[in-house]
């Protein structure tokens, strides 16, 4: 049994995101990993206009889950939901899919299909240099309002980014219509509403909610990584 973690969009250093709940699994015999994704800059070249995108984001992603038969559940986060829907698709190793603040894209739909078309207050987006990342200084108050003191000091330094690209580019193919899907609704996101949530999660197969913000695995790791477990759990057998 293992769990593939799949962060969202405008961080690096994903492990550092999900360590309080890999840790949590860990310690009951629950192995995890964290691909990079090259789009924000984690292959070692940057992002931009001429840097990888979706598809390289895919590919990274797909060949971790392709690299063993245990059986697997994928866990992603927000644009990582994005990420899945294809890299997921077709491995035999995949059992389940948990998807928290996430989103379920089918096939011609793009991250830019679950908003209303203005960018968000806490990004800034550069056209010129084809990235974009999360307001430094809207960083905390949007996004980690309910995280320890110390997760705080540190998240600014695992920002990262991204190439502006993946924002339009439409998946191929939707995992979460071949596998299981749980939707985690955090329900005091200040980034992505909860109403956004549960509408988006209207697609998925199981809804839980929790009372955390956007980044759950930082601020409830003993609720997120129970959750896993919940999944994980039933493939042992």
């Amino acid at each position: 049994m293992r769990v593939v973690f799949v962060h969202g969009a405008c961080v690096r250093d994903g492990a550092w995101w999900w360590e309080p709940a890999a840790r949590l699994l860990q310690a009951h015999g629950i192995a995890s990993v964290t691909p990079g994704l090259p789009s924000c800059g984690e292959s070692g070249r940057p992002g931009g206009l001429d840097g990888p995108g979706l598809p390289e984001d895919v590919e990274a992603v797909r060949a971790v889950l392709q690299n063993s038969s245990e059986p697997t559940v994928v866990v992603a986060h927000s644009y990582g939901g994005i990420v899945v829907a294809e890299a997921a698709a077709g491995v035999p190793a995949v059992q389940h899919l948990l998807l928290i603040s996430s989103y379920l894209p089918v096939p011609g739909e793009s991250l830019s299909s679950f908003g209303d078309g203005s960018p968000a207050p806490f990004l800034d987006l550069d056209p010129v240099s084809g990235t974009f990342g999360v307001r430094p200084d809207a960083l905390a108050a949007t996004f980690l309002q309910d995280c320890p003191p110390q997760i705080v000091i540190d998240a600014p330094d695992h920002l990262a980014r991204q190439s502006l690209s993946v924002v339009q580019h439409p998946v191929a193919v939707s995992a979460w219509q071949q596998l299981p899907t749980t939707y985690l609704v955090c329900a005091d996101d200040r980034g992505t509403p909860a109403a956004a949530q549960r509408e988006f999660a209207r697609r998925a197969d199981n809804v839980v909610e929790l009372d955390a913000g956007h980044h759950p695995f930082l601020s409830r790791p003993d609720a997120v990584a129970d959750l896993i477990s919940s999944l994980v759990r039933p493939l042992s057998g």
